[in-house]
């Protein structure tokens, strides 16, 4: 082929660095918008916090290409934002919106309660190991406290160290003692039941249960530090010991026949043993509290419901007066070109926050108006709720409606939610309509409170039951809700009592 130069015409979409950092901002958490702001006013001179009673144009330069249709029962109120202060800089404006269309990016129920009580085995032993922890302490180093104030050999310490060093979190040992005996150097001439002495040391320690081996000496190991009038402390010994497995089962007449005992006396040995806990462990080993900022905020006034943003999750910015002065518009020295790009990235991160908060504001408001049944009656009035659904009643992408759902929260008088937990999928009615997947998992939850713990409800009779209320739900599908809700089947949530 002959090379030759060809001139064609075309359309490329492309996109700027301004509307990548709007739709990079745009799908940040509000934690994560705190500390993208706190770097940019690090980084960039131009930016300051705006403060309350500063004197300054806060009108919102977007509000004006907002299309939003009012609805009398769901009322948006005003809201401004920061705006520049300087505004004829050449090439200062920016005139970039996030566009309607972008691409997608992707964005033991069990037998026991857990909140057990150890008992001191003596009425002169009162010591409660829950006033020395503290926040934040690992298990780890609670027994190694314990450990260090305890009588004991260099060889039985460092045996009691290996051991304690695999003691998981919820307080059981991971290794078996053999492995455990190989750990060691053959020159310390550490025997087995070395080890399995050092470990009856350890499992004295506080918690109660700590350093057992499988669920029966857990729980008898907590046994054994009650009293010994406690009633019925034999019998349930017994239980953990010998018919651990019926008892996980709800085998409640295996139990009466292999004890010997009556029900009202197995009720009674079932409920010091649910006393217990199966994870001494997390007691002391707590997970790290997570915390969220609602970013939207929905309160009612006069039978209308409001929606605002939460004005104190993020800091409002302004360009700084001062410094934007300081910009000549012929001078191409270095330090006026930095501050020139200073400020111009500046309105660019304000620009972004606008473009931010405004669609924030339009998904907030349209679930509202969808959901005010929700906010009225609780989770069995949800209705059902997709992306589609609210992309099509604000002017924007699914995938633009789904950045904007993750991570953001809505404050509402029934508990702060995440935007996603108001779109759910549908089953039909008997009737013709729509049923949310949301309301029929508190349908579903109501009825197994409600049910007779003697005869619980099982999966097909809840789809009898929901059927019975213009609901058709396959049994499989119940029993996905009801997994989705934590809820153990059946045959686990029979009781005794």
């Amino acid at each position: 082929m002959k090379p030759s130069l060809v001139l064609r015409m075309g359309q490329q979409l492309t996109m700027t660095p301004q509307l990548q950092q709007a739709i990079r901002l745009l799908q940040l958490s509000t934690l994560d918008l705190q500390q993208e702001i706190q770097e940019a006013l690090e980084s960039n001179p131009m930016l300051e916090r705006q403060e309350e009673g500063d004197d300054f144009d806060n009108s919102d330069p977007l509000a004006d290409n907002i299309e939003q249709k009012p609805n009398p029962d769901v009322q948006e109120p005003t809201y401004q934002e920061s705006a520049p202060t300087v505004d004829n800089l050449e090439d200062g404006e920016w005139s970039e919106r996030i566009p309607n269309e972008l691409p997608v990016d992707t964005a033991w129920e069990d037998i026991y309660q857990t909140s057990a009580s150890s008992l001191p085995s003596n009425d002169d032993d009162e010591w409660d190991f829950t006033t020395r922890t503290s926040a934040g302490e690992s298990l780890q180093s609670h027994l190694l406290w314990q450990l260090n104030v305890a009588p004991m050999s260099d060889k039985d310490r460092l045996v009691a160290v290996t051991l304690i060093d695999c003691i998981n979190n919820q307080g059981y040992l991971d290794e078996t003692l053999d492995e455990i005996l190989e750990s060691f150097d053959p020159e310390l001439d550490i025997e087995l039941d070395e080890i399995e002495a050092v470990l009856h040391r350890i499992q004295q320690f506080e918690p109660a249960g700590i350093g057992a081996r499988n669920l029966s000496e857990c729980l008898l190991l907590q046994l054994r530090q009650l009293p010994a009038k406690t009633p019925w402390l034999a019998e349930a010994q017994r239980l953990v010991t010998d018919y651990i497995d019926l008892l996980g089962t709800r085998d409640y007449g295996q139990l009466m026949r292999r004890m010997k005992i009556k029900e009202d006396e197995l009720r009674q040995v079932i409920e010091l043993v649910q006393s217990l806990n199966p994870r001494p462990g997390s007691q002391i080993e707590s997970t790290e509290a997570e915390y969220v900022i609602p970013d939207v905020i929905v309160r009612k006034d006069n039978e209308r419901w409001l929606v605002e943003l939460n004005q104190e999750s993020v800091p409002r910015l302004r360009v700084n007066p001062q410094y934007a002065g300081f910009v000549r518009r012929a001078d191409t020295s270095a330090d006026n070109t930095f501050m020139r790009n200073q400020l111009q990235e500046a309105r660019w991160f304000i620009k972004s926050l606008q473009s931010r908060n405004e669609t924030l504001m339009k998904v907030a408001t349209q679930i509202v108006e969808h959901q005010r049944g929700f906010l009225e009656y609780g989770d069995e009035a949800m209705k059902p709720l997709v992306l589609h659904d609210i992309a099509e009643a604000v002017g924007m992408h699914e995938s633009t409606i789904s950045r904007v759902t993750t991570q953001k929260f809505m404050h509402t008088p029934r508990g702060i939610y995440e935007l996603k937990y108001f779109f759910s999928s549908h089953v039909s009615t008997s009737e013709g309509g729509e049923c949310s997947s949301t309301a029929i998992r508190a349908i579903i939850k109501k009825l197994v409170a409600a049910e007779n713990q003697k005869k619980p409800l099982s999966d097909s009779k809840i789809a009898g039951l929901l059927e019975a209320q213009g609901i058709q739900v396959a049994r499989r599908t119940v029993a996905k809700y009801r997994e989705s809700l934590g809820i153990a089947p059946s045959s686990e949530r029979k009781r005794l009592m």
